[in-house]
This record gives structure tokens, C-alpha cells and sequence, in this order.
């Protein structure tokens, strides 16, 4: 029998639904929300055609740092597009309940047709939070490239301390995302950097927690979708971070831009429903759980998430891509050691590992993960890691 592409690269295919093996019950009616986007350089421009079936009045919300680099050609394209800005609102710092009311609060919001959320994924998250409790549509304007929040349905909430509070479900993405790869280059290298890591989790963390389910159509699709996410990426990464250090146009940095953002949250989309979750494993089970160390604060969301990934695969014994992912990360100084990621002792580290048993992607594999196990991943991860350093330095 003929090899599919994916068995050709080692990765065994989701197996297809079948009837005496179900996962769950399918509903008889459900809806699918996938994005659409807009892409380039001037993406603002096509402001006008993209929003005004939806209405002419529009709030835009989003980060202060965000909305001074966008808004200075996001206003006017939406003044030359004949609609009227409701508000523009700075939400805040982070995706948190009291600053998703305080949107919902705001009469500019509420008299809105439209919310645009400006900035990065915690306030696209917190506006698509509170524009689907009121019922509004959501289009984002990404002004960096770290994760998929831009066009997933899921949102992640944050407690006032910087833990994590739990995922809102949105009944629909948003409706629309106008990616400016303008406003992207000229956001701060770290974020793009960072959004390298948590955006090659997608793939690893997908296939992970879809091994031996039977799947129906749209979770298989997104399946399916996962497994062009990551070749892209080790492929183009390196040259996309040094192009946009260098702030020069490229195809690799904008095929990255689209990974991150678009590749990844379509997968979310297709993966992610109130029955099921496939979208993440232990890779965000060990940045959930290391919020309750102060120290890892310090460190970016996809940052934790790139030394997350090195453990989903040691803790799989997938010795092989581990290697590459490993080269990767070492290559564009993404972590690998603890120490790299604020743990630096073993109480640290069993108060993460304490924080990870109670958090949801602990229980997302193939079967709920192993403590001892996930030490033990862990520390070889470290170990090798440690180990690559002293041989570079």
C-alpha cells in the first residue's frame, strides 16, 4: 500500500470517524466559523468594502502602544471609507474579566456596529470576549505577529495577578482580520520572535491530542490543516527573523506572519468546540502552569511555550523531532533550559508541576498525563538543553 504524504514523514494520520467508535456524540445541526482575512502592506485600505455590509459605526479598541502605530492609518482609511468612529478605547494590559466589562460598559462600544480590536493576542481576546457577549461583531487589526488570537473563536482569560482565569468560547471568530505587514514589521522584534515558538506548538500539540481518536469532519480537517504549520516555519523562520530585524519585505516573513497568525487559528477554529478540545496538550499546560511563578512572568507567552514544546516531545518520545526542534530553538535563541524560563530550582518546578495537574491540557492527550513522567521530560529536556549551550558557548 502506497504511503500518504504524512506517513512519508512520520506522522500517523487522524483516523476518520467511524460509527462504532465515536468520541463523543455529534450534534445533529452545528455551525463552523472559519476566518477571513486581508493581507499586505496596506491591508487598512480595504477597511471600507470589508466592514460596511456590517454597519458604518465602529469602536476601535485596543492596546496604547498598538493603536500609535496603527491608528495613524487605520483612522483615516476608516474616515475616507464613510464610517463613523464610535470610540477609540485603550482596553488596558491584559485579557481580563474587569477590563471585558469595562468595554462592554463603554456607550461607544455599545452604539457600535462593529468592534475593531487593535493590538497584540490578549486584547484581541478580550475584545472578542466582550463582543460576543453583546453580541456584536469583532474584526481585529493584529499590530504584531505572536499567536492565532486575531482569528480564533477561543479566547484566554487572565486573573488580576497574571494566571490563568479559563477560555471563553465564542460562538463565531471574528469576522474579519486586516493583517498590515507594515504596522507587523515595525512591531517590537521580541513578540515576532517569540510567536515563532507558541506557533510551532500547533502542529505537535494537535496531532498529539487527536492520536488514536475516531474524527468526524471538522475536527479531522483540522487535523489535517495542523500538519502545515510547522515545516513553514523550521523552514523559513530563521530567515524571516533576521529579514524583519532588517525590516526588509520577504516572502519568508510574510509566510511566517501567515503561519502564526492565520494557519494556526484556522487549525483552532476546526479543533476547538464545547464537545471537544484538540488545540493544545502539554506544551500550554506547562506555560498555564508556570503563571503561578512570578519569575516566569518575565518571559513571553510563545517564549514558555517554545520550552513547552521540547517537553510535549521528550515527554512523547519523539527523540527525533525533539532534535530538530531543539536545533531550531538554540538557533534563534529561543529557550532551552529552565533557567531560561525563570526556573531555577526544584521548588519551582514542583509548584508548576503541582499547577499543571489541575489545568486542563494536562488531560487533553491520549490519556491524562503522568507526573513522574512529565518530570522526568522535563528534566532531559533541560539536560540536553544545558548541554547544547556549553558545546555553542
Amino acid at each position: 500500500m502506497d504511503l500518504t504524504p504524512l506517513e512519508k514523514d512520520g506522522i500517523e494520520p487522524a483516523q476518520p470517524l467511524q460509527k462504532k467508535e465515536k468520541d463523543f456524540i455529534m450534534q445533529p445541526n452545528y455551525s463552523v466559523s472559519l476566518p477571513h482575512y486581508s493581507v499586505g502592506p496596506e491591508a487598512y485600505s480595504l477597511v471600507g468594502d470589508i466592514i460596511r455590509p456590517y454597519g458604518t459605526r465602529v469602536a476601535v479598541v485596543g492596546g496604547e502602544t498598538a493603536m500609535t502605530k496603527a491608528n495613524p492609518s487605520l483612522l483615516p482609511a476608516l474616515e475616507a471609507a464613510g464610517l463613523t468612529v464610535t470610540d477609540v478605547h485603550v482596553y488596558g494590559h491584559d485579557s481580563t474579566v474587569a477590563n471585558v466589562e469595562a468595554i462592554k460598559a463603554r456607550s461607544g462600544v455599545r452604539n457600535a456596529d462593529v468592534i475593531l480590536a487593535v493590538g497584540g493576542g490578549r486584547c484581541c481576546d478580550a475584545v472578542k470576549t466582550a463582543a460576543d457577549m453583546m453580541g456584536k461583531p469583532v474584526m481585529t487589526c493584529p499590530t504584531v505577529a505572536s499567536n492565532c488570537a486575531p482569528v480564533s473563536a477561543i479566547a484566554v482569560l487572565y486573573k488580576e495577578d497574571g494566571s490563568l482565569h479559563g477560555y471563553h468560547f465564542g460562538k463565531a471568530c471574528p469576522a474579519h482580520c486586516f493583517i498590515n505587514t507594515s504596522v507587523i514589521m515595525d512591531s517590537p522584534e521580541p513578540l515576532f520572535w517569540a510567536g515563532l515558538g507558541d506557533a510551532l506548538s500547533k502542529q505537535i500539540e494537535v496531532l498529539y491530542c487527536t492520536r488514536g481518536k475516531h474524527l468526524f469532519h471538522t475536527p479531522l480537517l483540522g487535523a489535517q490543516l495542523a500538519c502545515a504549520c510547522q515545516e513553514p516555519l523550521l523552514q523559513f523562520g530563521r530567515q524571516a527573523l533576521d529579514d524583519f530585524r532588517a525590516k526588509t519585505m520577504s516572502d519568508a516573513f510574510t509566510e511566517c506572519v501567515l503561519d502564526i497568525i492565520v494557519s494556526t487559528g484556522v487549525v483552532s477554529n476546526l479543533v476547538t468546540h464545547t464537545e471537544y478540545y484538540y488545540n493544545s496538550s502539554l506544551a500550554h499546560c506547562f506555560y498555564n502552569a508556570s503563571m503561578v511563578l512570578p519569575s516566569a512572568h518575565a518571559h513571553l507567552h510563545g517564549e514558555v511555550v517554545s520550552f513547552g514544546n521540547l517537553v510535549l516531545l521528550a515527554y512523547d518520545g519523539q527523540d527525533e523531532l525533539l532534535e530538530r526542534f531543539l536545533d531550531f530553538n538554540t538557533s534563534i535563541g529561543l529557550p532551552v533550559t529552565l533557567a531560561q524560563v525563570g526556573i531555577t530550582t526544584d521548588e519551582q518546578l514542583m509548584k508548576l508541576v503541582d499547577a499543571a495537574e489541575h489545568i486542563k491540557e494536562w488531560s487533553t492527550g491520549p490519556e491524562p498525563a503522568v507526573r513522574e513522567q512529565f518530570v522526568a521530560a522535563i528534566r532531559k529536556v533541560d539536560t540536553l538543553g544545558a548541554a547544547r549551550l556549553a558545546a555553542a558557548a
